[in-house]
């Protein structure tokens, strides 16, 4: 299959490498910037372009680009030929309506780093045709790159999307947070990975209710007190507060 990467950043780098490494041809890649259009293409042995004018012509367009840029880039694309899919969590299938015959949407449920690997036979990836022939073509490439690939229309997927921000994204902030307050006492961050790991490892084996500890769990008002006077932030001392009711509440 011929494939157009529209897109430089971090999915769209995996994606390109899963495609080209199970024998797809990715012919061209797009993004506004010309720098990360030419690396990209340069490690993949392609062509690169930074106009939707000058895209080749292909049987899938994969559109790996922000939430913000995805309505604007689709409406530049000339092409109503192939197959047209966005990689987003929280947009509607129905964005390609006026564009194309065939779209649909190819999710890989995971957190992306260009200069991180990941095993993509192990990412989720969640597929949506606008008909049963576009849904059949995407399950069965998802089905080449992981061995994890899951049907699941625009409504289960953005429920999906809330779910990987509360388990990924705010906890990454989390991780922030919690390195500012380790650094204001000389404490390198990396004290708290064995910590995170089995946490981690542990909703492995338990689900994420049984595994819950700490002070809210155990609703121990006066560590959840010392800990309240000793935070300065204003926001941070409200978040903290929030989120102990909260824990202790659904353990009441």
């Amino acid at each position: 299959m011929k494939i157009v990467i529209l897109g430089a950043g971090n999915v769209a780098t995996h994606l390109a490498w899963a495609f080209k490494e199970i024998g797809h041809e990715i012919v061209q890649i797009y993004s506004r910037t010309q720098a990360s259009a030419e690396a990209l293409a340069m490690q993949l042995d392609t062509d690169f372009c930074t106009s939707t004018a000058q895209l080749r012509q292909a049987d899938m367009y994969i559109y790996a680009l922000s939430d913000n840029a995805l309505e604007s880039i689709i409406h530049q694309v000339n092409f109503t030929s192939g197959i047209h899919v966005h990689t987003a969590g929280s947009v509607n299938i129905n964005i390609f309506e006026k564009k194309s015959g065939k779209y649909g949407v190819f999710y890989p449920l995971q957190t992306f780093s260009k200069e991180k690997e990941v095993n993509f036979s192990e990412v989720p990836v969640f597929v949506e045709g606008n008909n049963s022939e576009v849904t059949e073509t995407l399950f069965e490439l998802a089905k080449n790159i992981t061995n994890k690939p899951f049907i699941a229309n625009s409504d289960k997927r953005i429920r999906l999307h809330i779910a990987a921000v509360f388990a990924c994204n705010f906890t990454n902030y989390f991780y922030s947070i919690a390195s500012e307050i380790l650094e204001s006492q000389s404490i390198p961050f990396d004290i708290l990975q064995p910590l995170i790991l089995e946490t981690a490892t542990k909703i492995k084996t338990l689900h994420p209710y049984d595994a819950q500890t700490g002070p809210a769990r155990r609703n121990d008002t006066a560590t959840m007190q010392k800990h309240l006077e000793m935070i300065e932030n204003e926001d941070l001392k409200k978040l903290y507060a929030n989120l102990s009711l909260m824990i202790a509440k659904r353990y009441m």
